[in-house]
């Protein structure tokens, strides 16, 4: 065989990368001027050759504390010290609490039990409370629907059942003495699978943690329980919160079985959908709520950024990362999210304020935009998105044309990848993502690895003209309430990802293969009850919600 010739400049990159990144060959090798002029490239900066040499010292002094503070084991729960603010100059806090209520759906029992499980929260609730059902009852139902499709969607990774059992017999003993905790007492609910459970493994989705157990309950997962939900089963992810691809397989489409169920929440918007859980919990960096629900023809709810504890949850982007419901309807969000937010005094990002969610709100009195532009071209759900216009007029609605703030949007997305590879810092430099299942360039291995070369000086720069972004969008909010836009029209979701702004996806039509298409709205930070409020009203007016897929 004959040995390889590699060209110096090659050799010079290679080594630049190693020692600058700190992959560095052994103990003894140092930075040099020639490897300083090589990173530049990387780093889109040029200096002379005196400035290189006064670097030097500097830099090796760097890498050896780099070397020092890997000694730390860094567990992922472990936040940084900068803390993202999503709140602008100026901004006015609500600070009125109007007490939760949402009106039980008089409903009677289905000859077929089966049936139930495609029923709203209300309705369910109202034939648990009034006996009408057991939970044991539908917590069965839940089972056998997940142990009859969970295969055919690969959406789940964990039973349950002998949880479930067990919180269904203890809501049924505890509504038969006539202590009612609510509209999710014995309600069956699933949960993504990067929410640690006692003896449960969390996988996160990704083969070298499937076997991973963090022997505590996640503070969503405590409060879901304190409202008397009952958890049947923990569903898939796309591997480290991406796609809709895991270790067990690849998550499906309930209404078209060829086709991935989109990511993060994959397995969160298939199960609901399919009537396998009555509601789930998914998270959203970047559209992980949002997608899967449009894909899965359900509703969703990214709450603000700062709304819901992200406690015994796997970080993604601690600047970005969001929890929030998947279900049928968009008042079944709002009696989720009712349970769910609120401080911990352990997560150190969220912020004590009221949801005043008024199920009989007045439209007139709730300022709606649009983005014009968006709405104006032309594209294959054009159709529906229109029609929805008019549904939305012909409720009350006046409809501002508004357009959003003209910056490079899609430029600051890397500040998510480069949290991310701080994240899983270890995983890329114990070379362990190679276990992962996607390989491909545009995977997480390959943007962890290139987001190690971002300059913490650039990082930073991207997160003050973030500073900028969410000033312009006040300025917008001062106008509005609540603004329409097409689920993946322009800027809007990446941008409002970075704002912390909430927003509730919801069905309104199908395409031309029978795929759901969704409508989008946003609201102003801690807006939640407006942009629900609205959702439900639409949702009132169409039937877009009430479909189904037919396994």
């Amino acid at each position: 065989m004959k040995p390889i010739k590699v060209h110096p400049i090659v050799l010079t990159i290679f080594f630049a990368i190693a020692i600058l990144v700190g992959f560095s060959i052994n103990d003894k090798t140092e930075i040099t001027r020639s490897t300083i002029e090589q990173a530049e490239k990387i780093f889109g900066v040029e200096f002379i050759e005196t400035k290189r040499d006064s670097m030097l010292d500097e830099l090796n002094d760097n890498l050896k504390s780099f070397k020092k503070l890997r000694e730390i084991k860094l567990e992922n729960s472990i936040m940084p010290s900068l803390l993202f603010n999503p709140i602008p100059q100026n901004f006015s806090f609500e600070k009125k609490r109007i007490p939760f209520k949402v009106d039980l759906i008089k409903t009677r029992r289905p000859e077929n039990l089966e049936d139930a499980a495609f029923y709203s929260i209300p309705e369910l609730a109202y034939m648990i409370k009034n006996r009408l059902v057991t939970s044991l009852e539908l917590t069965e139902v839940y089972l056998q629907r997940l142990k009859r499709f969970g295969s055919k969607l690969e959406c789940i990774v964990t039973l349950t059942e002998e949880l479930a059992i067990e919180q269904a017999k203890r809501a049924d003993d505890e509504i038969s003495k006539g202590k009612y905790r609510g509209l999710l007492h014995g309600i069956p609910y699933g949960i993504k699978d990067l929410f640690s459970t006692k003896k449960y493994k969390t996988t996160w989705g990704a083969p070298p943690f499937k076997d991973q157990l963090i022997d505590e309950d996640a503070e969503v997962v405590k409060r879901l329980e304190k409202a008397g939900a009952v958890l049947v089963a923990k569903l898939s992810m796309g591997e480290l919160a991406w796609g809709e691809t895991w270790f067990g397989g690849f998550t499906r489409n309930p209404w078209n079985l060829e086709q991935g169920s989109s990511g993060s929440s994959a397995g969160s918007a298939a199960a609901t959908a399919s009537g396998l859980v009555a509601f789930a919990i998914g998270t959203e960096t970047w559209g992980s709520i949002i997608s899967p629900a449009t894909r899965c023809g359900v509703t969703g709810l990214r709450p603000t950024y700062g709304r819901v504890s992200r406690s015994g949850a796997m970080a993604l982007s601690w600047s970005m990362d969001k929890i929030g419901p998947i279900c049928r309807t968009a008042e079944d969000c709002a009696i989720v999210f009712n349970a769910i937010y609120g401080p911990d005094n352990v997560d150190p990002t969220l912020f004590n304020l009221p949801f005043n969610y008024n199920q009989k709100a007045d439209l007139k009195n709730i300022r709606v935009g649009y983005i014009k532009s968006e709405f104006d071209k032309e594209r294959d759900q054009k159709k529906s998105d229109d029609e929805m216009l008019q549904v939305l007029r012909a409720l009350g609605v006046q409809l501002k044309p508004i357009e959003l703030p003209d910056l490079p949007v899609s430029d600051l997305s890397f500040i998510l990848s480069t949290e991310a590879a701080a994240a899983f810092d270890e995983l890329i430099r114990s070379g362990r993502e190679d276990d992962l299942v996607r390989q491909i360039k545009n995977s997480w291995p390959n943007v962890l690895r290139a987001h190690r070369f971002v300059p913490a000086v650039e990082y930073i720069q991207a997160n003050r003209i973030r500073t900028i972004l969410i000033n312009e969008m006040q300025k917008i909010f001062d106008e509005i309430d609540v603004y329409v836009v097409p689920t993946f029209g322009g800027s809007s979701l990446l941008l409002t990802n970075l704002t912390g702004h909430p927003s509730v996806v919801v069905p309104n039509g199908f395409n031309e293969k029978g795929g759901p298409t969704s409508i989008s709205f946003v609201g102003k930070l801690f807006g939640e009850a407006d942009v629900l409020a609205i959702a439900k009203k639409y949702q009132e007016a169409t039937e877009f919600h009430k479909k189904h897929p037919r396994l």
